[in-house]
C-alpha cells in the first residue's frame, strides 16, 4: 500500500511540474503575415503620370498569382496603369514594401494612397469592383439602390 501511495505521489510531482514548466515557456511571436503598404511612391512604378496605379506583387513559382496578374492586366487604360511586380525580376520592391506573401495586389491613387489592397487570390469581379469603388466611391452605392431588374425603385 505504500509502494503504491508513494508511486502516485511521483507521479503526482511529476504532473505538477509538467504543468508548470508548460506555464513557464512565452508564448511564440505572433508573425504577422501578408501587411500591405498603406503608401507607396508612384515613382516607384511603370506610369506615374496615370491617375490610378494596380500593382500586383507575384512569384514567378506561384500559380494564383499568374491567374491575378492576367486579371490585373485586362484593367489597364489611358487612367489605369498595371504593373506585375515578380519578386525574381524586382525583389527590391518587394523588399521596400515589405512585401511578404503573394499574390498582393493593391490599387493607389496618384499620391500613392493605397485605396484598396488584397493578399491571396482575387476575382475579376472583385477585381473591377474594387476599381470602380476607388475611382468612385459613391458608384457601387447608387447600383446597390436598383432592383433586380436594373431599375430605380418604384415609390408608390
Amino acid at each position: 500500500m505504500a509502494k503504491t501511495i508513494l508511486a502516485l505521489a511521483v507521479l503526482l510531482a511529476a504532473a505538477i511540474a509538467g504543468y508548470v514548466v508548460r506555464k513557464k515557456k512565452p508564448d511564440a511571436p505572433v508573425q504577422v503575415r501578408g501587411s500591405v503598404p498603406s503608401q507607396v511612391d508612384r515613382q516607384d512604378f511603370s506610369e506615374a503620370n496615370k491617375h490610378w496605379l494596380v500593382a500586383v506583387f507575384t512569384s514567378s513559382t506561384c500559380d494564383a498569382c499568374r491567374d491575378v496578374a492576367q486579371k490585373a492586366r485586362v484593367v489597364a487604360s489611358n487612367e489605369v496603369a498595371v504593373q506585375i511586380i515578380d519578386f525574381v525580376e524586382m525583389g527590391e520592391l518587394h523588399k521596400r514594401y515589405e512585401i511578404d506573401s503573394v499574390p498582393t495586389t493593391l490599387i493607389a491613387d496618384s499620391k500613392g494612397v493605397v485605396m484598396f489592397a488584397t493578399v491571396g487570390p482575387v476575382t475579376a469581379t472583385d477585381l473591377w469592383a474594387a476599381l470602380a469603388r476607388c475611382r468612385d466611391p459613391q458608384l457601387l452605392n447608387d447600383i446597390a439602390t436598383c432592383d433586380k431588374h436594373g431599375r430605380e425603385p418604384s415609390t408608390s
